[in-house]
Order: C-alpha cells, then structure tokens, then sequence
C-alpha cells in the first residue's frame, strides 16, 4: 500500500491518492493474561523440578524465551540478587530482579541436575534447551493444569508485566525491566490489568442522582 501511494503521488503527480488508498490497519488483540491463582497452578502442574524452575524464571523476571534459554550459570548473580539478561532484543544488556523464592528454587534445581555452563541445558549438554522444546512442554503443564486459555511461554512474560501494573509499579520501571525500546510495547498492559481496572471509579458513581426505577 505504501509502494502504490508513493507511486500514484510522488511518481504521478496525484495529490490526493492517500485519500483513496488507505493503509491497512493491523490488529492489536490483547494477549491473554493469566491470574496469579492460574499460574501457581500452571507452575505446580509442570511435572519436573527443572521446567517448573524454567517457567517460574521467565514468570518471575519477565524474560523473553530467548534470553531464557540463554542464560547461564554465571548470570544468576545472589550476591546482588539480580540475573544478568545478555544481548536481549536489540542486543542490549540489562539486570532484572532475582526473587528470594526464585534463588530458593533454583539452588533446588541446581542441586539435582547440576548445570555447569548453561543454566537450562538441552539433551546435549554442551547446548542450551530450545524454544520449541519449551513450547511443547508449556503446552503439556497448562493442559494438566486445566486452564481453560491458550497458554505459551511468553504468556507468562505478558502476566509478569501485568501483574506488577496491578501491583502499582511505575510504567516506567516495568519497560526497563522487560527491555521495551519504546513505552508504547509497555503500555499495552494496562489494557489488561484487570485488578487495576477494577479499582478505578467510575464517574457513575460519583453522580448524587437516583439511578434506581421508581415504577
């Protein structure tokens, strides 16, 4: 569409032919969101130590599947409680949050399957897990977990973000932690907090007018 435009105007000479070509519009569907009862469900039906710590990293520090099988054994850093994400999207570094429940739960896992370089190792262990691997076993938990919605990976970077909004974390500081260049990817969330939507007032409510029937 931009290519005709471009033709028809600059190459034609035909000042209004952005009126009569419009450009296609994309749609923006809302990502489905987990409630945090869902993901402790979906969490507690993965059926190993490794793909429970696996899921509840990406839940708890909002990493992209990429940056998730990535990581290695050096990037947990406890001394600073941190995990140090390597050449996320726009090859950029960055630091996200290491949870106390999260370093409680990948020494558990460290101690059964020993990782030594990646954290996440595949089959072989000179290569790290891969995504379609995850997204096969992601789609196994979430269907013994008998959630009624489609579930990936990146759901639970999407309820990550979400639930910190509800939690009344600056924007701001939600877009750093998940590596968005622009705060437009970021403030997409807000269309699906639902427990911040819930507590906002409607301006109903605010009118000292009987709204009940009186007949």
């Amino acid at each position: 569409m931009c290519a005709l435009r471009f033709f028809y105007k600059t190459t034609m000479g035909i000042r209004d032919a952005h009126d009569h070509i419009p450009l296609a519009r994309r749609s923006d569907p809302l990502p489905a969101i987990l409630s945090r009862e869902e993901v402790g469900r979906f969490l507690q039906a993965a059926h190993s130590v490794k793909y429970r710590t696996i899921f509840a990293t990406i839940y708890a520090a909002g990493l992209r599947v990429s940056e998730l099988i990535s990581l290695t054994v050096k990037d947990i850093d406890s001394a600073r409680m941190v995990i140090h994400v390597r050449q996320g999207k726009g090859r950029k570094d960055r630091y996200v949050m290491l949870s106390d429940q999260l370093l409680d739960l990948l020494r558990s896992y460290w101690k059964v399957d020993r990782p030594s370089h990646w954290l996440f190792p595949g089959a072989d262990p000179k290569r790290h897990i891969t995504a379609r691997q995850l997204a096969r076993v992601c789609r196994q938990t979430a269907d013994v977990a008998g959630l009624g919605k489609t579930v990936t990976v990146h759901t639970l970077r999407h309820c990550f973000a979400t639930h910190l909004l509800e939690q009344g974390v600056d924007i701001r500081v939600i877009q750093d932690l998940l590596g968005h260049r622009h705060i437009n990817a970021t403030s997409r969330y807000a269309r699906v907090a639902i427990n911040t939507i819930r507590q906002i007032q409607s301006p109903l409510e605010l009118l000292k007018v009987p709204m009940a029937p009186t007949t």
